[in-house]
């Protein structure tokens, strides 16, 4: 048997396919590659025999950011398991206590990580958000209230795994 393969030349499951695929779908998401090239390169990516194949599809491509800047930026250490279940739980008790669950959550365990305090912040401003609407509406915003189960939910999951969750269209009040 010949042991003289370069690691490159090796040739690659769809395991090791999965990262290049999802490093090209943020490429084309992030606006770096347009329509043509990306699926030009997704079925190159889905073709390749060898792991030098696999390598020049996202050469040219930004590197991918750590796993704690998956949503947005986020320049410190890595959440410890207790961080991440705290701050889903922020999102998680922002639902039956509106804005004074997370509030909480960020006064006190905030100031030992800005991880728990970055993502309670989020939870309030979303509460509130939500809170101005269905005032300004007159309690018919509060319909919105269904989609904001959802979305904490969602959240809650997000920061669990470590990652940062920013609402979309909500007010940044809290800082």
């Amino acid at each position: 048997m010949d042991s003289s393969y370069a690691v490159g030349d090796l040739r690659v499951s769809d395991a090791e396919r999965e990262p290049v695929i999802e490093r090209l779908q943020d490429a084309y998401a992030e606006g770096r590659l347009d329509h043509e090239e990306f699926d030009l390169r997704m079925h190159l990516a889905m073709t390749a025999k060898t792991r030098n194949d696999l390598a020049a599809l996202t050469r040219d491509l930004t590197p991918e950011p750590r796993l704690a800047c998956k949503t947005a930026a986020w320049d410190g250490d890595p959440p410890t398991g207790e961080d991440r279940m705290l701050a889903s739980a922020a999102h998680a008790i922002a639902v039956p206590t509106l804005f004074v669950g997370p509030l909480v959550l960020m006064l006190l365990s905030g100031k030992r990580s800005e991880y728990v305090r970055r993502q309670a912040a989020e939870a309030v401003n979303f509460q509130l958000t939500l809170l101005l609407v269905t005032i300004v509406t007159f309690g018919i915003g509060g319909v919105v209230y269904a989609v904001a189960w959802v979305l904490s939910a969602i959240a809650a999951v997000y920061a669990l795994s470590g990652s940062i969750f920013r609402y979309p269209w909500i007010l940044r009040l809290v800082k």
